[in-house]
């Protein structure tokens, strides 16, 4: 096995992530792949986690182990009913907080289409055929606050909205003049401006985990559900990339797996940190995400996700969740915003886009709104790098932006409203031809850590920052 075989696809032993994979990353004008395969937990069995395995050694880890890594999972071991869905009982070193779900949509999702301020009558003057209709009017929007709506691919959303559960934050973004993809998906994730980075070199995720004690026994703690870890979690203590949680395992046949771990475990068991301590940690995961049946997960309530990658890699994640294995930051990546032609808020490429989306959150919501009240323990949050120009271009699609939409949802989340500062869309009010920033992105992100998730360092996760609490929490 090669190094970013252990450390993960697309990177080397250094850290450092391809530029080819990168840029499939940045999403830049690349649809979502979707998967062929139907809909996935035909099972009614309530219980997740696999009784028909038993992982190989060197690095075992059965249910009962695991269980036993805390002292809470210890008292629980016999008792726990065979349904219950998770396999640590590890007790928190301090606060109980939420599980984070972060959706980054690579390539500038067009915010005036996924939350549509049909009540500023300038959205009709800069785009007067792309531009999502007002309420009452053939495709119109549905309102949401009598100034903001949702487009028809995007009501799927007003469940977890109507329930007080789903808030957007308008005219938010970082404050940074670059237009670029690749920068702005950077600094995002990096927590910074271009101008406040001279040193940075770890993710916001990254540095968060750092700066507090795991919830149970830190094994896995950040999870990127795709083939890249993101840059956001650069620097975080046991983060890994998986692309399908529930089939994450050495390559090869299976009939010489074992023979082939034990001989990667022996070449990397004396290797130096962090190479030795990725390969075992690796390892322990393949084991740890073993006992999670995740092919026979069965959502709550009926709900059914996308059979897209991104609605698939939100099953997972519920199922993660569910499972309280430990996992503290989970982020799931959609691609293709990219939209400069054709942008086709209706029945183009940006409802597609959105009709996957918010499907996937509206189920979702409906799987962690459960009995064991999972949505009060989790926090969700989509933003994307920028938004797009107000004003439409000549191949009826828009341009690279600034100010732009974010979604946040979960339990405690102040939601049923439309949390902004609208500039406005008129010519003077733009900021170089584009939706201006009032509320800074790491205002929300802050806010969630520090109510949420038991954050006090919040300097130290966007140094350089002082975050207005806007009331994005309850």
């Amino acid at each position: 096995m090669k190094h970013d075989d252990i450390l993960g696809a697309g990177m080397d032993a250094s850290g450092v992530v391809s530029e080819q994979a990168r840029c499939e990353h940045a999403g830049c004008g690349h649809a979502d792949g979707e998967r062929g395969d139907t809909e996935r937990g035909d099972s009614e069995r309530g219980d997740i986690f696999r009784s028909d395995i038993e992982v190989g050694t060197p690095l075992t880890m059965n249910r009962r182990k695991f269980l036993g890594s805390t002292a809470a999972g210890a008292a629980v071991i016999a008792s726990a009913p065979a349904w219950m869905p998770r396999v640590s009982y590890g007790s928190s070193t301090g606060p109980a907080r939420d599980t984070l779900v972060v959706i980054f949509l690579r390539g500038g999702a067009d915010g005036l289409s996924l939350c549509v301020p049909y009540g500023d009558p300038e959205l009709y003057n800069r785009r007067p055929t792309i531009a999502v209709l007002p309420p009452g009017s053939t495709d119109g929007a549905t309102s949401l606050d009598g100034f903001f709506g949702l487009a028809p691919a995007s009501t799927p959303l007003l469940p977890a909205y109507q329930a007080g559960h789903l808030a957007f934050v308008h005219a938010t973004g970082l404050s940074d003049p670059s237009r670029s993809h690749f920068d702005m998906q950077k600094w995002m994730e990096y927590g910074v401006t271009s101008a406040q980075s001279v040193g940075v070199t770890t993710g916001w995720i990254g540095r968060y985990l750092q700066a507090i004690a795991p919830t149970g026994a830190g094994l896995l703690r950040g999870m990127g559900i795709g083939q890249i870890l993101p840059r956001s979690f650069i620097g975080g203590p046991a983060s890994l990339a998986v692309a399908d949680p529930g089939t994450f395992t050495i390559g090869g046949t299976a009939s010489t797996a074992s023979a082939r771990r034990a001989v990667i475990a022996a070449e990397y068991a004396n290797a130096p940190d962090p190479l030795g301590y990725s390969a075992t940690n690796t390892f322990d995961t393949i084991d740890l995400l073993a006992l999670i049946d995740f092919a026979n997960y069965t959502p709550a309530n009926g709900a059914v996700y996308p059979t897209s990658t991104f609605g698939q890699g939100l099953k997972s994640a519920a199922a993660l969740i569910k499972a309280q294995v430990g996992v503290e930051v989970i982020e799931v990546d959609v691609t293709g915003w990219d939209l400069h032609s054709s942008l086709g808020p209706i029945t183009g490429s940006m409802a597609t886009r959105m009709d996957d989306l918010t499907r996937g959150l509206a189920a979702l919501h409906a799987d962690l709104n459960d009995a064991a009240q999972n949505l009060s323990r989790t926090t969700v949050v989509a933003m994307s790098e920028f938004g797009r120009r107000a004003s439409q271009n000549g191949s009826s699609g828009a341009d690279h932006g600034h100010g732009n939409c974010m979604i946040v949802m979960g339990g405690h989340v102040n939601g049923g409203q439309v949390l902004a500062t609208w500039p406005g869309l008129a010519p003077a009010n733009l900021d170089n031809g584009d939706l201006a920033i009032t509320v800074d992105y790491r205002d929300i992100l802050s806010e969630i850590l520090a109510d949420r998730m038991a954050c006090t360092s919040l300097g130290t996760v966007f140094p350089g920052w002082a975050p207005t609490m806007r009331g994005i929490t309850s």
